[in-house]
């Protein structure tokens, strides 16, 4: 993939690291599904598709609460993690590797669309129409995001200078509070009822820290392995050096809830 506004139109592969992602990403704390759920959406007797599902994070983690869950996404290596992990917990998710632009379900078809930590790898002139018509009359599309606050935290703030120093054109930096983006396009078919934005403490290990680190977009998804090698040692040292083996890392989420347009 690559986005000539995003990394300065260097490529990137989410297959690259899926393997790591699933190991290490699965980090949403307690407050994420519980703002979900408490939204009265993604539970018993809705049906829900998740956009960019990865390795099925969200679905996973939110199976208990009786939705039924489809999850798609654009890499195939992610989507085989996702059934690995699933069938391992003997959950019945829909898994499918397909391009968010391609998707082709009838119309009326779900309850909830959620998009996590993705909407603008999307084509936003694209999805807006087929979203709506694929969601239920009043159907809701959740926009989903969480992220580390590096100007507060110092290990952040740290992890992000050593990926800057390794791969400079890595564009996803400098990360403060603010409301999750909402293309303009959305707007023709959804209306926005609910935006909303809190702090969280995410729990991590050294090992966890720098695995979810070597999970992002500027690192395993697009270095080459002399930069990985080269990062994977200075980023552990850093951590050896500054941190405890266990650690907070502030975050923050940031969340929008749209309903599809009578």
């Amino acid at each position: 993939m690559h986005f000539s506004d995003i990394d300065n139109g260097k490529s990137f592969d989410w297959g690259n690291t899926s393997k790591d992602y699933a190991k290490y990403r699965d980090i949403y704390p307690d407050e994420f599904y519980q703002s979900i759920i408490d939204l009265g959406l993604c539970n018993d007797g809705q049906t829900v598709l998740d956009i960019g599902t990865g390795t099925g994070v969200l679905p996973r983690n939110m199976y208990k609460y009786g939705a039924k869950w489809i999850g798609t996404d654009i890499s195939e290596n992610q989507i085989d993690q996702a059934k690995i992990l699933a069938a391992e917990k003997g959950m019945d998710i829909e898994f499918y590797t397909c391009p968010a632009e391609e998707l082709n379900y009838r119309d009326n078809t779900f309850d909830v669309i959620t998009v996590c930590q993705c909407i603008w790898y999307l084509d936003a002139k694209v999805i807006a129409g087929k979203f709506a018509r694929m969601l239920k009359p009043e159907g809701k599309l959740l926009i989903l995001y969480m992220g580390w606050l590096p100007y507060e935290d110092a290990i952040a703030g740290k992890s992000e200078e050593i990926i800057l120093k390794h791969n400079p054109n890595w564009s996803s930096y400098g990360d403060t509070v603010h409301p999750v983006y909402i293309p303009d396009e959305l707007l023709a078919n959804f209306e926005v009822i609910l935006q909303k934005e809190y702090r969280v403490d995410v729990s991590f290990t050294r090992e966890g820290w720098h695995g979810r680190m070597r999970a992002c977009r500027g690192v395993g998804a697009a270095m080459n392995q002399q930069q990985l090698s080269a990062w994977n040692e200075e980023h552990m040292k850093m951590l050896i050096e500054n941190a405890q083996e266990e650690f907070m890392i502030k975050h923050y989420v940031s969340l929008a809830e749209l309903q599809v347009m009578k």
